[in-house]
């Protein structure tokens, strides 16, 4: 019934919304995209059209530095460069981005329009006057794209942050699906959801697991769209190949209900296909787990004196990870730097605090054995805890806790906090980034050698982190059978590890006194970025590469994103969208379009 209501609704603003628009769309030239200086831009009849459509939700946002403009050193610019610390506050802005941009690739873009959508109808209205009157379009739930794709200067913007229903099923069964049994443990979250939303409700409330992202501001929509790796994806697979079923608006202004029975193909190319190329996701269900008694932590930092040693040290620790690391029970990451520095942040499931020391002693041994060679900068801490406690942020701010930093605004939901490790990524500007999956062949007695030599020599040029739950080896096969069932490139089912090489400064605010960046410095690390990733990719050529956290330059990107899986993911395109409404950089398609996505060049 709420279906066929939706649907109906739709028809209906189609019609509303573009009509002022009519007279003007038998001349529109699809070559290019109208921008606001074109004569072919909506008229003011037009967007009041769309404006009643949406039920007064269309905005005209003013850039969101604006206060800093008009009174640099005045209170309400320091209140707002505050504020720009908080994640949730940046995702509560039409016009924020989780990272204020990229060296010599994109800055924050300004739509001049913005649909705040609070109801799928809301979504087929922008929709479809974006597609009659040729519009640039950009989606953006969270803003947490390094790429850069949920924003785009003269678009239409569909802003999806207030679509934040999260509703726990204890027996979900998938539209047209009634022949599937009692149904399965399920979550079902609005586009807007962020993870921690949906960590508060599955696990901290109904003590459940969900696989999510390991960052708690990441959109859950965007995500799932990626492909999608969380602490735990060792043991639980992609966050995609969790997905039972998904509302999305396609380039027609049809809202489909998508699954393994219904636009299969569309279903198989949200799994990891890339988020904004084939429409607008505004609901998602995923399988839900049981939740694991505990989960634990382990780190540490190790400095090497010497070369030689460090190199050893490497050695010591890819030995120490293949035979009792690389399984299930473990996730997250290592990082190698170039003085000499081996810094441990990994996390567990299952397992309790004794079983966890047990694991780690023999390599914390072989290091304290050579206190010449090698100091703990850092010292080892091993434990768990309840795993219903992990995203408890009430409860760790009761306990006094400093993993978490808390959003304080008054208005906040109280679960709102974000990992103290992730606040140096809020606002950064980015001068390089790499990543590739590194193969499990290179954790055998005979890799080994190859990886740690790579891994030294990469080190001389930028930090190298090896986030050991982005690759699948190791999982188990119900992990890995899932995975094959999305379009994430294939190599991450045989990658122990996503290597990743990055590096940035502070936020950069290119047009306000004080804050732009040191553009000679950035340059300087963007080609230490490369060198280090040439390094690596000496050693594995061909790797792929993931769309989430990937070079925003790659040439290759179709093969490095999605491998053999982008020939079935254009016939998708083309199905769902032959016009190319939906485009952004290094999407399904976009090679089709300019680099700004506003001219056809095919």
């Amino acid at each position: 019934m709420r279906r066929r209501e939706l649907l109906r609704g739709a028809a209906a603003i189609s019609l509303a919304a573009t009509s002022p628009g009519r007279a003007r769309e038998k001349s529109v030239s699809r070559a290019a995209r109208a921008r606001p200086s074109d004569a072919r831009w909506p008229d003011a009849a037009a967007w009041a059209g769309l404006g009643r459509a949406v039920a007064g939700r269309l905005l005209e946002p003013a850039p969101l530095l604006a206060p800093c403009r008009i009174d640099a050193k005045g209170a309400e610019c320091a209140s707002l460069l505050k504020s720009l610390r908080n994640p949730y506050f940046i995702g509560d802005q039409p016009l924020g981005t989780q990272v204020s941009g990229w060296l010599d690739a994109w800055t924050p873009g300004r739509s001049p329009y913005v649909v705040a959508a609070q109801t799928p109808a809301d979504v087929v209205a922008a929709v479809n006057f974006a597609r009659i009157h040729n519009l640039r379009l950009a989606i953006k739930g969270g803003g947490h794209s390094y790429q850069g794709t949920s924003n785009a200067d003269d678009s239409l913007m569909i802003w999806t942050r207030a679509l934040r229903a999260v509703t726990v099923h204890d027996a979900f069964v998938p539209t047209g699906g009634d022949d599937l049994g009692s149904g399965t443990p399920a979550v079902t979250l609005d586009a807007g959801a962020m993870w921690m939303d949906a960590y508060d409700a599955v696990t901290t409330q109904a003590g459940r697991y969900v696989q999510g992202g390991g960052c708690a501001t990441v959109g859950v929509a965007g995500l799932i769209q990626s492909g999608g790796f969380g602490s735990f994806s060792k043991r639980y697979g992609l966050a995609a190949a969790s997905l039972l079923q998904a509302e999305i608006v396609t380039a027609d202004g049809v809202l489909r209900i998508v699954n393994a029975r219904r636009d299969p193909d569309l279903f198989w190319a949200i799994k990891g296909g890339g988020g904004g190329s084939l429409g607008v996701v505004t609901r998602l269900t995923l399988k839900t787990h049981d939740l694991p008694e505990r989960f634990g932590w382990a780190g540490a930092k190790i400095r090497a004196t010497s070369d030689a040693a460090f190199r050893r040290l490497i050695d010591r620790f890819v030995e120490h990870y293949a035979e009792r690391l690389c399984n299930p029970h473990w996730g997250e990451s290592v990082e190698i730097h170039a003085d000499n520095s081996l810094s441990i942040g990994m996390v567990n499931q299952g397992l309790d605090t004794a079983t966890i020391r047990e694991v780690w002693r023999p390599f914390l041994e072989a290091i304290q054995a050579s206190p010449d060679d090698f100091h703990f900068t850092e010292a080892f801490d091993g434990g768990a805890g309840p795993a219903r406690g992990w995203w408890d942020a009430q409860g760790r701010r009761k306990r006094g806790s400093t993993a978490m930093v808390f959003d304080e605004r008054p208005s906040a939901p109280p679960h709102h906090a974000w990992w103290a490790d992730d606040q140096e990524q809020v606002g950064a500007f980015l001068h390089g980034y790499d990543s590739m999956w590194l193969s499990k062949a290179l954790l055998a007695p005979a890799g080994r050698p190859r990886l740690g030599e790579a891994l030294f020599n990469a080190s001389r040029h930028m930090s190298v982190a090896l986030h050991f739950n982005k690759g699948l080896a190791g999982a188990p096969e119900t992990a890995l059978a899932a995975a094959r069932d999305t379009a994430t490139h294939p190599g991450v089912l045989d990658a122990f590890a996503l290597a990743i090489i990055a590096t940035g400064g502070p936020p950069a605010y290119f047009d306000l006194i004080g804050y732009p960046p040191d553009l000679g410095n950035a340059r300087r690390n963007a080609a230490k970025v490369a060198a280090a990733a040439a390094v690596l990719r000496a050693v594995a050529p061909g790797a792929g590469s993931y769309v989430s956290e990937s070079d925003y330059f790659n040439a290759d990107w179709r093969a490095a994103f999605w491998g053999p899986h982008y020939p079935r993911l254009r016939a998708v395109k083309a199905k769902y969208d032959p016009g190319g409404l939906f485009i952004v950089h290094h999407g399904v398609g976009s090679e089709d379009w300019s680099a700004d996505g506003f001219t056809r060049l095919t």
